[in-house]
């Protein structure tokens, strides 16, 4: 057994004391009776009855994480026919450039690409009448737009790190390659598919500079609703408000993580019965 340096280990017990002891403390006051958010009055529920009749807290909630699913869930599809272009097609012409602007999104200061972004929809809007003025849809596209970003690096990797011989061996028996892709290339990648889906949703459901930019009076997110609060003082319900969020993104991970154990054990079981009857014959 490798004797663990001490440095290492204080470094280790730092950085993770560094991520997650704030968050404790944050769950840990939003049980608290008193008004002051760094002193402990007793334990109570009395914030999370307030943020659930706080009107504007719940509909900025519901607004995000309607825009989170709906980026998500496109970012994974574009992202997904990215990353599968960028892995399969080899040296194509266009290549770098096509590679530079899925990239750009990522080291593109969020100011600039929400600055660009404002003025695609101006543009657009003085040409051809849409969008009708910001919203829901304008933000969906925005984080869209960064999120793809993310995703394509995730499948691309996978893609990358996945054995051709068995799709190959697919198309030699007879399967078209839209089959080989559905039946054989879908699941193997589903893990990294989950993966960039919940990275997209997080990323769209924190955004902030972006979302100012490509929002309306009427479409205010919870990171927009939460910035203008904290600015006049930080109050209970928003440590309650981040508890709420911090247990469902930890539910999140948890299932996503079970269901992609069960997935790769299932994979494992077939390969090995797949074995089995092929010495069998």
């Amino acid at each position: 057994m490798t004797n663990r340096s001490p440095f290492l280990i204080s470094a280790l017990a730092f950085g993770f004391a560094f991520l997650y002891v704030p968050i404790l403390l944050l769950i840990v006051f939003s049980f608290n009776e008193s008004k002051l958010v760094t002193v402990w009055g007793g334990f109570s529920f009395k914030w999370y009855g307030e943020l659930f009749q706080d009107e504007q807290l719940l509909g900025a909630a519901k607004i995000s994480l309607l825009i989170a699913a709906m980026s998500a869930t496109l970012a994974t599809l574009l992202g997904t026919m990215a990353g599968l272009i960028m892995a399969r097609f080899g040296r194509f012409k266009g290549r770098t450039l096509f590679s530079g602007m899925i990239t750009a999104p990522m080291v593109m200061p969020e100011v600039i690409t929400g600055l660009a972004i404002l003025l695609m929809f101006v543009v657009l809007e003085e040409l051809t009448g849409w969008p009708d003025g910001r919203g829901i849809t304008t933000i969906t596209i925005a984080h869209t737009t960064f999120a793809m970003a993310y995703v394509t690096i995730v499948i691309q990797s996978r893609l990358s790190q996945m054995d051709d011989s068995v799709e190959e061996a697919a198309m030699d028996l007879g399967a078209r390659p839209l089959k080989v892709f559905f039946l054989i290339t879908l699941p193997i990648i589903a893990p990294a598919l989950v993966s960039g889906w919940l990275l997209a949703f997080t990323l769209s459901l924190d955004d902030l500079v972006t979302t100012s930019f490509a929002a309306g009076p009427s479409s205010s997110t919870l990171p927009m609703v939460v910035f203008s609060s904290v600015r006049l003082g930080v109050t209970p319900k928003i440590n309650a408000l981040a508890t709420i969020v911090v247990g469902l993104a930890t539910l999140a991970i948890v299932m996503a993580g079970y269901i992609m154990h069960r997935q790769e054990q299932q994979r494992k079981r077939a390969m090995q019965r797949a074995l089995a009857e092929q010495d069998a014959l």
